[in-house]
């Protein structure tokens, strides 16, 4: 997250890698009462939510109810959000998601993003870290078309996923054109049609939307 005072987040042992300026700021994405200092002032916010290996509960409680819980803790300010979720998510007959749901439940979060108005990003890299030395260079796909399930969908290193979360807080191109249309990406296929998910799903996805702000602002220019 990004305000006044530098680059601010939640706080955890990795704190220690920050630049000195970095204002830690502990927070638990599942507490919502925890997240209201952790946002207070920010001008951006980067998502990097992960669930691996909690099952079926922790994809729901992170991946999505991560989003819905800072969402609402910007109260509707305008706010610059960049997401990251994965490659592949709506693909969803794989092991992994039968097993865990966490594909359903990113694609969910994908939608309250949309619906919130807020000016955003979204990111679906590849397989972390799976790279090989030649491939160190991103290589941007629109639609998500490679449901292997597996590395052969794309890789990418930690450092360059998260070279392209930061640098499309300040990348217009990166926004998307039309913040206002559909709450899914309009390549994906219809695999999870909003008219077969659960009601409480679609009030939390209402509620997002009518926390919407007034006007937008600019992108965040490159400092």
């Amino acid at each position: 997250m990004t305000g006044p005072a530098g680059t601010r987040m939640g706080g955890d042992s990795r704190a220690r890698l920050l630049p000195a300026g970095a204002e830690v700021v502990p927070g638990d994405v599942t507490v919502p009462e925890s997240l209201a200092s952790a946002v207070e002032g920010v001008d951006a916010v980067v998502l990097v939510l992960g669930s691996d290996g909690t099952g079926r509960a922790g994809a729901e409680a992170v991946d999505y109810g991560g989003v819905r819980n800072v969402l609402a803790a910007l109260g509707g300010r305008p706010v610059r959000i960049v997401l990251m979720t994965a490659i592949g998510f709506t693909h969803r007959d794989t092991a992994y998601n039968r097993v865990s749901h966490a594909h359903d439940w990113k694609r969910r979060a994908e939608r309250l993003v949309r619906a919130s108005g807020q000016p955003y990003t979204i990111v679906r890299p590849g397989w972390f870290d799976y790279h090989t030395p030649a491939e160190q260079l991103p290589v941007m796909l629109q639609g998500d078309t490679r449901g292997s399930g597996t590395p052969a969908d794309g890789v990418a290193s930690r450092t360059l996923i998260a070279r392209v979360l930061v640098d499309a807080l300040g990348s217009e191109a990166a926004l998307d054109p039309d913040p206002e249309g559909s709450v899914d990406a309009v390549r994906d296929a219809p695999t999870q049609p909003l008219a077969e998910e659960p009601a409480r799903v679609l009030a939390e996805l209402e509620a997002a939307a009518s926390h919407a702000p007034v006007t937008q602002h600019d992108p965040l220019m490159r400092r």
